[in-house]
């Protein structure tokens, strides 16, 4: 297919709209139960108050706000692709959705900002408090202004919502490739979602892996759950054919296993929770550390290297494990083998070192 024919046909995938709507319009369309904005994505999207302010700072100076961009369900009702924050900070300020955080006040008041420090303080409406609510006219001024949307039509391809919703909320507001891997997953496939997060809160899952706060905050124990469950019975020879980005390879694989409906979901459980079981007993949160010959200790602080041949290896196996007491010394052997020794350094990536970790691992902990 030529360069020409593969943009026909997929812009004839793509059906869109397109125009302007007042604030009071999307206000209404809320009240009505006529939109979407997904509250389970609040867990990944959020705005301090000093964002909001600002925002509620650019409608009232009639700064152009960017566009919505929606998908148009079979039902008629939209689903925000883009333009979460943006509409749950009006509907938050105008008193309709409660704020994400039970600590924050309501009603919603903002902060002082750059060019209207007289903000600080101000809320929408609050009959107890009319001194700091805006006027009437700065109410109609935020409601007639205007919000352009985007509109994916149902008629387009399934996956063009999940494909636009990647492309606009990486690199923005989202932090991390894991956040708009798990929105994605909600959209896409809610079961399995709600799996990988129980699998997340596994304890013992959580002291072996033993993250510090600012990598539970980027939702890293989820891609680590996300690993497990898309690798630990992944066939060697498709392990051989990775490349690439690790993490489009990762957002690719949840895709597909997302829209199947076959895949085991106890199969999946049952080897998660036997290898953490199994991990701490032994290990604890020493699991996934470096170990020093020299000291006969484990040091320092979780590998990913040390994960994907450690975790998947007994996971692979779950079902007929090494006996108990040879785990250890088995996992202490990893740090003077010489595969893990040449594809776990610095300078090797992720795709590179997967078809050579993951089958060191299998070896490692088979049954004999």
């Amino acid at each position: 297919m030529s360069l020409q024919e593969e943009i026909d046909k997929t812009r004839k995938e793509i059906r869109t709209d397109g125009y302007s709507m007042s604030i009071g319009e999307w206000l209404n369309l809320y009240q009505s139960d006529e939109i979407d904005i997904h509250p389970d994505f609040q867990r990944f999207f959020r705005w301090s108050k000093r964002q909001k302010s600002i925002f509620i700072e650019s409608i009232l100076l009639g700064i152009p706000i960017p566009p919505v961009f929606v998908s148009q369900r079979d039902d008629g009702i939209w689903d925000v692709i883009d333009g979460l924050q943006r509409l749950s900070t009006i509907y938050e300020f105008v008193g309709l959705i409660k704020p994400i955080d039970p600590e924050d006040e309501i009603p919603f008041s903002l902060q002082q900002t750059t060019y209207l420090p007289s903000l600080e303080g101000k809320k929408w409406n609050d009959p107890d408090d009319l001194k700091n609510s805006l006027t009437q006219p700065q109410r109609l001024l935020i409601k007639r202004a205007k919000i352009a949307v985007n509109i994916v039509e149902k008629e387009s391809d399934e996956m063009i919502k999940y494909e636009l919703f990647q492309r606009l909320n990486t690199g923005g507001s989202i932090a991390t490739p894991q956040e708009v891997r798990n929105c994605i997953l909600l959209m896409l496939n809610k079961k399995m979602y709600q799996l990988i997060r129980s699998l997340a809160d596994n304890e013992l899952f959580k002291k072996c892996i033993s993250l510090s706060d600012r990598l539970y905050e980027e939702q890293y124990d989820m891609e680590l759950v996300l690993r497990f469950v898309l690798l630990f019975d992944k066939d060697e020879k498709n392990l051989k054919q990775l490349g690439g980005d690790v993490h489009i390879f990762l957002t690719e694989s949840m895709r597909t296993m997302a829209s199947q409906q076959d895949w085991d979901s106890s199969n999946i459980e049952n080897a998660f929770n036997q290898t953490f079981e199994t991990l701490d007993k032994i290990m604890g949160d020493n699991s996934f550390k470096r170990y020093k010959l020299e000291e006969d200790r484990f040091l320092g602080g979780f590998l990913l290297s040390a994960y994907e041949v450690i975790a998947l290896g007994i996971g692979y196996h779950y079902q007929n494990p090494p006996p108990t007491d040879e785990i250890l010394s088995r996992i202490k052997s990893i740090w003077s083998h010489e595969t893990y020794k040449k594809w776990s350094g610095a300078g090797v990536n992720a795709t590179r070192r997967l078809p050579y970790l993951i089958p060191l691992g299998r070896e490692i902990f088979s049954p004999s």
